[in-house]
Order: C-alpha cells, then sequence, then structure tokens
C-alpha cells in the first residue's frame, strides 16, 4: 500500500506540473501534504516533517550550490573558462576537435553547473562548426555527455553531494569512484554514440534550423588579449576537485600509518568538507578571476549577485525535495521497501538503481529522483554491507535515466540546437539514458573490486 500510495502521489505530482501548469516547488509543498496524510501520518508531524527535510537538505548542500554557482559565474565573466575552452582547441587541433570538445565541457563540467556550461560552450560549438563544417551534433553530443556525466556523477555538484550526504558517504571516496565511473561512460554514451549515429542514421545529426540560446543567458565575448592564462583559469576552475582529493589522500595515508588525529589532521578533514572546500575555491576565485584581473569589488559583486538570483529558485526546489523525501521516510515507505526486498537477491545498487530510474521517468527532476530513492532504500543499507559511495553514484546514474517532456533538459536541449522533436529524442534522451546504463554498469563492475 505504501508504494501505491506513492506512485499516486508521484502521479499528482505529474498532473499539476504537466497539466494545470503549477510552478515546480509549489506543488512538491502540496504533493508532499497530500503524502504525509495519505500515509498516514499523525496531522501534528506532517508540517515538522516538511521543515526538517527542507532544513536538513538546503543545510547540508545549500551553501555549495550557491558557492559552485558564483564560482562558476566568476570565472566566466573573467573569460577563464573562455581561455580553457579556447587553449584546449587549439592545442588538440581541428582533426580531433570532437575531442577537445568533450575535453574541455568535462573540465568546465567539474566547476559549472549543467545550465552554465551550456551558456559557456554552445556559442563556441556554433563557431567550430561553421569554422569546420562538421555536422553540429557531432560536436554538440560529445559536449553535453560531458556535462551530464560530471553533472550525475561527481561532487562538488548538487546531485552527488546532497545524495552523499543522506547515505553518509565519504565525498572523497564519491569522486575517486566518480571520475573511475564517468570517464568510460563519456567515451561509450559521447564519442561512440555519434560514431554509430553517423553510420546508422546520419540524418539525425542535420539539423534545419539555428537554435535559440537565448533563453540560457549571456555571456560575456572577450578578446583573447584580456583573457587570464591557462594555467590560472585551470586552477581556479579544478581547485574543488583538487582541495577534496588532497584531503580524501592524506585521510587515507594517516589510516594506512596508524597516525594518530591532532590539530594538522583535524584541519585538513575541515578544509575536505563540501562547503569549505568551495568556500576557499570562491575566495581564490575572486583574487584569481577579479582581483588579479583589475575587477573592482563592485563588479565581482555584481557578478555574485547575479550568480545567486539565477539558481534561486533552483535552491529552493532542492529544499522542498527534501521535503518530499522526508515524508516518504517519515510515512514508512522506506521501512516498507526494506521489508520487501531484505531476503531478496537484489542487489541494493540495483534496487537504487531502478527506484531513481522509475521516479526520473514518471516526473522529470533528476534531483526529486534522487532524493526520493533516498529515503526508500536508507533503512535497507543498514542492512547491507554495500559501500556508500557506490549507492551514491548508482543513485545518481538512475536519475538521470529516459530526459523525455516533463524535464526542462529536454526542452533546453531541443531549443538550444534547434532540433525537432524527433532528433531530440533520438539523441538526448537516448544519450541520458546510455549514461544512466552505462554508470550502472561501472558502478557494478567497480562493487566486484572494492
Amino acid at each position: 500500500m505504501p508504494l501505491i500510495i506513492t506512485a499516486l502521489g508521484i502521479l499528482v505530482l505529474l498532473v499539476l506540473i504537466m497539466k494545470l501548469r503549477v510552478q515546480t516547488l509549489i506543488a512538491l509543498a502540496i504533493v508532499s501534504c497530500l503524502l504525509a496524510f495519505a500515509l498516514g501520518m499523525p496531522l501534528d508531524a506532517i508540517v515538522p516533517a516538511i521543515e526538517k527535510g527542507f532544513g536538513a537538505t538546503l543545510g547540508g548542500v545549500g551553501l555549495i550550490f550557491v558557492f559552485g554557482a558564483i564560482l562558476g559565474k566568476l570565472l566566466a565573466d573573467a573569460g577563464g573558462a573562455q581561455q580553457i575552452s579556447a587553449t584546449l582547441i587549439e592545442r588538440f587541433g581541428e582533426s580531433r576537435v570532437q575531442l577537445s570538445v568533450m575535453i574541455t565541457a568535462f573540465v568546465l563540467g567539474i566547476a559549472l553547473f549543467f545550465e552554465v556550461g551550456l551558456v559557456l560552450l554552445i556559442p563556441i560549438v556554433y563557431q567550430i562548426h561553421r569554422q569546420t563544417q562538421k555536422p553540429l551534433l557531432y560536436l554538440a553530443l560529445p559536449m553535453i555527455t560531458a556535462l551530464s556525466v560530471t553533472h550525475a556523477f561527481l561532487p562538488p555538484h548538487p546531485g552527488p553531494t546532497v545524495i552523499a550526504s543522506e547515505y553518509q558517504a565519504s565525498i572523497g571516496m564519491v569522486l575517486i569512484y566518480g571520475v573511475i565511473v564517468a570517464i568510460p561512460t563519456l567515451l561509450l554514451a559521447g564519442p561512440l554514440f555519434v560514431w554509430l549515429i553517423k553510420r546508422t542514421a546520419p540524418q539525425l545529426l542535420v539539423i534545419k534550423s539555428v537554435g535559440d540560446v537565448t533563453s540560457l543567458g549571456e555571456v560575456k565575448e572577450l578578446d583573447r588579449a584580456q583573457l587570464p592564462g591557462f594555467g590560472i583559469s585551470a586552477i581556479t576552475a579544478a581547485l574543488p576537485v583538487l582541495l577534496m582529493l588532497m584531503a580524501t589522500i592524506i585521510k587515507f595515508m594517516q589510516e594506512a600509518w596508524n597516525i594518530e588525529n591532532n590539530l594538522l589532521f583535524n584541519a585538513i578533514e575541515m578544509i575536505g568538507k563540501p562547503t569549505m572546500v568551495m568556500l576557499i575555491s570562491v575566495l581564490f576565485a575572486i583574487f584569481s578571476m577579479g582581483v588579479m584581473r583589475q575587477r573592482s569589488m563592485k563588479e565581482l559583486t555584481a557578478s555574485m549577485e547575479t550568480a545567486v538570483r539565477s539558481i534561486a529558485m533552483l535552491v529552493m526546489i532542492l529544499g522542498i525535495s527534501g521535503s518530499f523525501k522526508e515524508v516518504l521516510l517519515q510515512g514508512g515507505v522506506g521501512d516498507y521497501v526494506k521489508a520487501l526486498f531484505e531476503h531478496s537477491a537484489i542487489s541494493p545498487l540495483l534496487l537504487a538503481w531502478l527506484i531513481s530510474a522509475m521516479i526520473r521517468t514518471a516526473q522529470g527532476s533528476a534531483t526529486v529522483a534522487a532524493l526520493s530513492t533516498s529515503a526508500m532504500v536508507l533503512p535497507l543499507m543498514e542492512s547491507s554491507q554495500v559501500d556508500p559511495a557506490l549507492m551514491v553514484l548508482a543513485t545518481g546514474a538512475g536519475s538521470v535515466f529516459l530526459s523525455h517532456v516533463n524535464d526542462t533538459g529536454f526542452w533546453l536541449i531541443k531549443e538550444s540546437f534547434g532540433l525537432s522533436i524527433k532528433q531530440t529524442f533520438a539523441t538526448w534522451s537516448v544519450l541520458e539514458t546510455l549514461i544512466s546504463v552505462f554508470g550502472l554498469v561501472f558502478v557494478l563492475l567497480l562493487s566486484l573490486v572494492v
């Protein structure tokens, strides 16, 4: 019965968002209340549960989300992202331009949110398309694959970070395992997929109209002489990952050599926390992309305020998704799933992927899918020996399954590249499904050796 009630709740959510055009934040709040009542929660416990889920989620990842947006905006406005992309494309040359676009998107995708990465890279892809006369999607699909892979698997992106917080997983291990899973997934879902399309259905790569990228926002196009150096730009973009890796490696060494905790190790552990990592990275970006570029503090403040305003609604949706998760948890859905699969031979990793993929397909939001899944599988994890970091990646893989018409990303890609509905399904939807399936396969393979 709890699963039927949850399915009906998701159906109501779909009707509210797709049919009645209710804003996602309000729709999630309504459905959270209805689900809590339907699951039999006491009336005086419903509002505290919603508030607890909202506060706990934003308390864990809200600042990470905000600092990430600020970092991306500072990097973009100073021309650092433009310098990284231009340099990598020059170094690889025209014959390997697809590879250069993909690597550029992967490097920038670590530091930038998916939408910000699109804003920066789509104009560059259009420019390369005009210069080389290569099909636009031949260049664009590997690029959006790289952005989607980093979004699904790598901290400090909000999805993997918030799920790691829910599963009590080491953020450093999620990052290390995430890179191991992301790279082969990227190669298979990106260049190999495009290669197959080119040989089996080349008409899908032909675009008849120019896409409209104005809805994504504007990026300043600077002269090459005005851009910061490649080295400082790359360090600024990669600093969050470098700090988390440093903290994780030092933690490994401490455990391997049985060194007791002291002030130094405690300080390193604190620096390796995602919120602190992002704060340090933002401070460094203010210096490297601001002070060193002789940009005024007024100008930097304007960039930061714009970044925060642009993600305000996304932050609120992230928080109310936490409320939805908390209702499922307190409503007993997780305990029911635990009882249902306690003596089953199915892997918790596969179960997390299945639940996440089904919720994603039903309602479109990767964030809601991931957080709802965590509520259902958390009780199951308590009785299993599965690695929490792998559970994060399996859930993340499921949360990007089959993007279609109920996902804003579907329409974003369609309009940005001037695709038809058929082309968007045959390229973007298939691509997201491949990322999800290949991601699961590599997570399961990794589970055999860790």
